[in-house]
């Protein structure tokens, strides 16, 4: 395979950011164009619903690399200009500017476009958490108010209330799951988390469905539950998942479904490949479609995607992993663990807030759940070679970090 001239980078976020350094690790000295839609230089993500939302670390503090490192790169970095429209057969791409970058070779990385709920863009007060913008402006209206209902009860849901929580905010949680991060962790594990929250004060209103939002004076004052009832707010986060941000891939000849469909390589098509949140790809290992919500694949994708960009045509099939910090508890979850499974406490004690769970499914381990013990988590990983069995739906595996 002849290697690329010119590698075009579509998100300058963490997968971007490391398919260019991946690249020129492996030794490409060939040209790099890495375009986004964001203003900021390349940040890291999982400290926004926490560290930088309670105030403790600066905007600088989540920089992912400094002003020296990213020159070093000889990459053209083009900001603050979103990709509108892709050209799959000459690998061009134009930005919302009306430019056009064209390369040999291209790579999606665009991420994630939070979910909302209707009209929640009329109303002042009602945020999202994606972006490290969006991290601030929620922790100025959280300074100002003190009532902050959280809709959603997964990883970003619940790592909020608990910051907000942190910061003296009183919080009220409402999800249709039964407990938090039921669907990422199961019911035993998400109910040891669900008693962990209403120990620090927040309340949870779980197995309801949101009807809508109360506004006044165009600014949220409430959420409406199915019910009727609305809980009374100053502020809203809207936390209900997200989606592929592939609007612009449409009409490109790519296949969108759950995410940019790639093959085993991460290929989406002769010189595209696609990395990261937006990449939808087959796990040979796990012989199913999959996509991963989270820090660790962004980096470890992009490995396998500057390698098969270089000739290397090495499929990817990492063990699915991610963490979440709420309180003073360390979630690390190994594999895919899912609500269908036996839950087993391999280790520890949960009401010492120290144990290791391990998740099986027709006497096969599926994951490997490490809460304050991280080490012990790994070791029961490498011990029971967490794969799921083959043959399964596609999967999409989401969290904050």
């Amino acid at each position: 395979m002849t290697r690329p001239g010119k590698v075009v980078i579509v998100g300058g976020s963490s997968a971007g950011l490391a398919t260019a350094e991946a690249l020129r690790r492996q030794g490409y000295e060939g040209r790099l164009a890495l375009l986004d839609a964001e203003r900021h230089l390349p940040y890291d993500r999982p400290p926004l619903s926490k560290q930088v939302l309670t105030g403790a670390w600066e905007p600088s503090r989540t920089q992912l690399r400094s002003q020296e490192h990213l020159a070093s790169l000889e990459a053209e970095f083009i900001r603050a200009e979103p990709a509108v429209l892709c050209d799959v057969a000459e690998r061009a791409v134009t930005t919302a500017t009306g430019r056009v970058v064209r390369g040999d070779a291209l790579v999606i990385a665009t991420g994630l476009r939070p979910r909302v709920l209707p009209d929640q863009e009329d109303l002042a007060g009602v945020h999202v958490l994606r972006t490290l913008d969006d991290a601030l402006a929620l922790r100025c209206d959280l300074a100002a108010g003190r009532r902050l209902v959280v809709v959603g009860e997964g990883v970003l849901g619940s790592e909020i209330a608990a910051s907000a929580r942190g910061m003296g905010v009183e919080v009220t949680l409402v999800g249709f799951g039964s407990v938090l991060l039921g669907s990422q962790v199961g019911g035993r594990v998400g109910g040891f988390l669900t008693r962990l929250h209403t120990e620090r004060g927040t309340d949870l209103r779980l197995g309801v469905a949101v009807e809508g939002l109360a506004g006044s004076g165009g600014r949220v004052c409430g959420v409406r539950l199915a019910s009727g009832e609305v809980l009374r707010a100053d502020t809203v986060v809207v936390a209900i998942g997200a989606r592929p941000a592939t609007e612009w891939l449409e009409g490109s000849g790519l296949a969108l479904g759950d995410g940019v469909e790639c093959d085993a390589y991460c290929r989406a098509a002769p010189g595209v490949y696609a990395v990261g949140d937006t990449a939808s790809w087959h796990h040979e290992g796990l012989g199913r479609r999959l996509r991963l919500e989270n820090r660790t694949n962004a980096t470890e994708q992009a490995q396998a995607v500057a390698a098969n960009l270089l000739g290397a045509e090495r499929p990817y099939t990492p063990t699915p992993y991610f963490w979440t910090d709420q309180y003073d508890a360390k979630l690390q979850v190994h594999g895919l663990p899912s609500p269908a499974a036996e839950t087993h406490i391999a280790e520890g004690d949960p009401a010492q807030g120290r144990f290791v769970a391990v998740y099986r499914e027709n006497g096969e381990v599926t994951g490997v759940l490490g809460w304050n013990m991280p080490k012990q988590a790994r070791l029961l990983r490498q011990k029971h070679l967490v794969a799921p069995r083959n043959g399964q739906p596609a999967t999409t595996v989401r969290s904050g970090s």
